[in-house]
């Protein structure tokens, strides 16, 4: 899998830091959000002798909990046993990949995009076809007819995230 554009940036970021110079990052989607003090507690006080993978779909209050709030929307045919929980949307795009795309498939991303699908499809051969988006237009999502022009017999995907 080829290096992600955005982690060639990193050493740059830190010559810059050594040097003095103040870094903004853009890149990588670390949070910056304060972890509420009750989570890092729990952690803290957690009185288990092993710590035990969950299912692999995901904790069934949880995928419930989905399940009720989907309701709320008016998505009444959805169940708990329609939701796969992931640790975080890498891990979606490539179960998504991997279940709908098949050697040699395309899929649709508006660009400018997230480095690392890049990655997530050369895994598993698979092609993106961008469709720009301009600056002049505050990177607005392009018109449905800009998608429509990249769509060949290949296209098994738009992404739109």
């Amino acid at each position: 899998m080829p290096a992600s554009p955005v982690r060639k940036l990193v050493p740059y970021a830190l010559l810059a830091k050594q040097k003095g110079i103040k870094v903004y990052h853009l890149n990588i989607g670390q949070p910056d959000i304060e972890t509420p003090q009750t989570a890092l507690d729990a952690i803290k006080n957690i009185d288990l002798k092993v710590l035990e993978y969950a299912l692999s779909e995901g904790n069934l209050e949880y995928r419930k909990a989905l399940e009720t709030y989907y309701h709320s929307l008016g998505f009444t045919d959805l169940t708990a046993d329609n939701f796969i929980v992931t640790n975080g949307g890498s891990e979606a795009l490539n179960f998504a990949i991997s279940t709908l795309c098949d050697d040699g498939d395309e899929v649709i991303i508006p660009e400018p995009y997230y480095a690392n699908y890049n990655g997530f499809t050369n895994t598993f051969n698979v092609k993106v076809v961008a469709v720009p988006s301009t600056i002049d237009t505050g990177f607005a999502l392009p018109p449905i007819e800009e998608f429509e022009k990249k769509i060949t017999p290949k296209t098994k995907a738009v992404y739109h995230l």
